[in-house]
């Protein structure tokens, strides 16, 4: 493991512009559902009354790493859960009785999955098939009538008839993300994964086959409630932004009111570490953001969508989970390159010119480290027609808009490589969440380019040369700029990082006249400034 500190803040009055402030807060609280099933990598639909329907996922806690051990079929969710949450009630029926397609299918994890008023799609997964005699990602789209079946596992009747499949090699994926914007299904990013997980790789044995799709694949779906087909097929291929998996592509409004999604970080990039930038979505376009950098959630967890519709603002929170960085309690930025499980609660925010600022709670966090593979599951109540929750429809006091289930919980930040299979289970525990626009002004702490490349100038003053010590969180292009006093540039040079981690250059200052400047350090998501004098 590898751990760096960079200095946030200090204790005195003029740090408060690292402290970001919201209208509203925000608060979790533990809700008893007796017999509530501990699951994690689920997918979920929502009945027109407000119960889940549960699909899919695991019941263990991280897979290990021994071939031979990880992602074991016992360890499958072989069943389907209806969870009241309102009057805490739990019912189930079991899955075998389904054709075996569908019943290997409905049992995988990290299935692609989107619900269409009472239809909720199932795409892919990836787990054991007895057909194929292997582990693979499936290839179907499976249909299930959430309301008709969450009725019947409720009276213990047949399931059998509210589900429905198509198969289709387009749909072989396992761990990205389905969206759908006007009438067109987005499934974006993921992998196909065929074999049993090894982390010496591919060639050893027992070997798999790994396939990024690299991709965003569009589709429209004819449905008649008796048949499906797949029309107007269209997929835009990006093999550096759209290599990713495993992360959170979230609901959003954007600047112009239009809808859309972003995703958001993910693993895993070419230098096989997790993704920094965002990627925007569309109705028939993506746009790559690289002038934003998601420090603190990397992985699928959490989250929650409002837009607040006076500010123009556009709000993601993300619950615990999986992150290369976290804030220690002296609010200290830390990287850990083995992404470890973390408790922090982040916020993203997206202002009306379309910059984007990530911050830390610093009044609240996940009570375990708990969140990765956890589902946040909105109520009804204030909702736009998509999941992104109506600011200005939430009354001015604490109200409940949705609740965290699922996931997994581990005992430690780093238990990967320790792994026995009793160090993290799946949660049972289901949170609350509210909206308190009544208490404001809570306290934050926003990331900037102070605290993310922690700029070193020595000697200063300086003569003929500057030594720059900075950190660089990622393999983007470095601007290194040095300024006048009268804002001029009179230096510019850029700088490819081979690593993350602490970069040490010397910039000649030879020739400049004397007096003040200032260097800048640059990497197109932050940037920032220290004064030297020139002797």
């Amino acid at each position: 493991m590898r751990t760096r500190f960079l200095t946030l803040f200090a204790f005195n009055l003029f740090v408060l512009p690292l402290f970001a402030q919201t209208g509203f807060s925000i608060d979790i609280e533990p809700i008893s559902i007796p017999n509530a099933p501990g699951i994690h990598s689920f997918s979920y639909g929502i009945t027109s009354d407000g119960k889940w329907v549960v699909l899919g996922g695991r019941i263990d806690g991280l897979h290990q790493r021994q071939p031979f051990a990880a992602f074991l079929e016992q360890d499958n969710n072989k069943s389907v859960y209806v969870i009241d949450p309102v009057n805490a009630q739990v019912w189930s029926s079991n899955l075998n009785v389904l054709p075996i397609s569908q019943f290997e299918q409905l049992q995988s994890t990290n299935q692609n999955f989107e619900q269409r008023n009472g239809t909720l799609y199932l795409i892919g997964g990836y787990g054991r098939s007895n057909t194929a005699n292997d582990h693979i990602t499936f290839d179907g789209l499976i249909a299930v009538d959430v309301d008709g079946l969450a009725n019947a596992v409720m009276n213990s009747a047949a399931i059998d008839s509210y589900f429905r499949e198509i198969h289709d090699p387009i749909f072989k994926v396992t761990g990205g993300q389905l969206g759908y914007l006007d009438s067109t299904f987005y499934l974006v990013g993921g992998h196909l994964f065929d074999g049993r997980y090894n982390p010496q790789g591919p060639d050893h044995g027992p070997g798999f086959i790994q396939e990024y799709t690299n991709e965003i694949r569009s589709f429209k779906l004819v449905d008649n409630g008796t048949t499906m087909t797949i029309t107007d097929y269209e997929a835009w291929n990006d093999t550096v932004n759209l290599h990713r998996r495993d992360y959170n592509m979230v609901d959003q409004i954007f600047t112009d009111g239009s809808y859309g999604y972003t995703a958001f970080s993910g693993v895993f990039d070419y230098n096989n570490m997790p993704y920094l930038n965002v990627v925007d979505v569309f109705p028939d376009s993506y746009q790559v953001n690289n002038s934003f950098n998601q420090l603190l959630s990397q992985y699928h967890s959490p989250k929650m969508p409002i837009y607040d519709t006076v500010s123009n603002h556009m709000y993601t929170f993300f619950f615990g989970g999986m992150s290369q960085f976290q804030l220690d309690a002296q609010g200290n930025l830390v990287e850990d390159v083995d992404v470890p499980f973390v408790k922090t609660i982040s916020k993203v925010v997206r202002s009306g010119d379309g910059s984007m600022i990530e911050s830390k709670l610093s009044y609240l966090e996940m009570p375990t480290l708990l969140g990765a593979g956890a589902e946040f599951i909105p109520t009804d109540d204030y909702r736009y027609s998509n999941n992104v929750i109506n600011l200005s429809s939430v009354p001015f006091q604490r109200t409940l808009v949705g609740y965290i289930y699922g996931g997994i919980e581990s005992s430690g930040e780093n238990i990967f490589f320790i792994n026995d299979g009793t160090l993290s289970h799946a949660s049972t525990t289901v949170f609350g969440v509210y909206i308190d626009k009544s208490i404001t002004n809570l306290p934050e702490i926003e990331l900037n380019g102070k605290s993310v490349f922690d700029v070193q100038l020595h000697p200063n003053p300086a003569n003929k040369k500057v030594n720059l010590s900075f950190f660089a969180s990622s393999l983007d292009t470095i601007e290194i700029s040095v300024i006048g006093s009268d804002g001029k540039l009179v230096h510019l040079e850029t700088y490819a990082p081979l690593q993350t981690g602490t970069q040490e250059l010397k910039i000649s200052v030879s020739e400049l006249s004397a007096g003040p400047y200032f260097l800048k350090v640059s990497n197109g998501a932050f940037s920032h400034e220290e004064q030297f004098i020139k002797r």
